[in-house]
């Protein structure tokens, strides 16, 4: 009985070893502003393929440059073309699965329920403010950041606002300075405002920037180089699937085809 009983179990560990050699580990680097989506997008993906995503969320300009110190990432999503292009540039992706994913809007949100405004140029945000901070992503460096202080400048209200700003490391933390109650408006983007309200009621939208004040909001998608395999591919594909458009309107994306 001893023999046959080991038996058994080798033969258990041998039909194991293929499931487990079936599995991968796929690394992701993404903006912060697609957790909500992109967390359930993988989580799907990995309950029907049994391999592995792995998330990093941050601001696209620090996940970029881990990149280029040798972070070794397997699809890399940006929330701005401009770093993309540095990592193209840098010959850090298969330029050919380069894709604009997803788009994205601009909008003023204000802890609570606020009246709406009319956002445009000459708009008295300052007046608005009260007295108050304005919380932003950080404006030199971080896409939200880089997109509101160019909406800011382009509706000609940057000057009177800028000295209070105050600038967090990426998109998620500027709205949670609202969602807690530390700066009365904020500005990120419209998925945030939809992914990251809690009960419906800690952060309204009060007004929505004219998509013409900025540049447009890209979201591209690249493969690294030297990171190939199937799975890899397989998981860029999903991002584009039928049931990753449901996911990414649903929280407020723009699918872009």
């Amino acid at each position: 009985m001893p023999n046959i009983r080991i038996s058994f179990e080798a033969a258990f560990a041998l039909l194991w070893l293929p499931i487990q050699a079936q599995a991968a580990d796929i690394t992701v680097f993404a903006a912060a502003s697609l957790k909500n989506a992109l967390d359930q997008i993988a989580e799907e993906y990995q309950t029907r393929t049994g391999d592995h995503v792995l998330i990093s969320y941050d601001g696209s300009s620090k996940l970029a440059k881990q990149i280029q110190q040798g972070a070794p990432v397997d699809v890399f999503i940006s929330a701005s073309p401009e770093w993309m292009d540095v990592l193209e540039a840098d010959g850090l992706i298969q330029p050919a699965t380069r894709r604009d994913l997803l788009g994205n809007d601009l909008v003023l949100v204000a802890a609570g329920q606020v009246p709406a405004v009319q956002i445009g140029v000459g708009f008295d945000l300052r007046a608005v403010l009260a007295g108050g901070k304005l919380s932003m992503a950080m404006v030199e460096s971080v896409p939200a950041g880089q997109y509101g202080k160019a909406a800011l400048e382009s509706l000609g209200i940057w000057d009177s606002v800028a000295a209070d700003i105050v600038q967090s490391e990426n998109v998620r933390a500027a709205l949670r300075l609202v969602t807690i109650g530390e700066a009365p408006y904020g500005i990120v983007y419209g998925s945030d405002s939809i992914s990251d309200d809690e009960g419906g009621d800690k952060v309204s939208v009060v007004g929505s920037f004219p998509a013409d004040s900025h540049p447009p909001i890209r979201y591209p998608v690249a493969q690294m180089t030297g990171h190939d395999g199937a799975e890899v591919a397989a998981f860029l594909a999903e991002l584009s699937s039928s049931r990753a458009d449901e996911i990414f309107t649903g929280q407020g994306f723009k699918v872009l085809k």
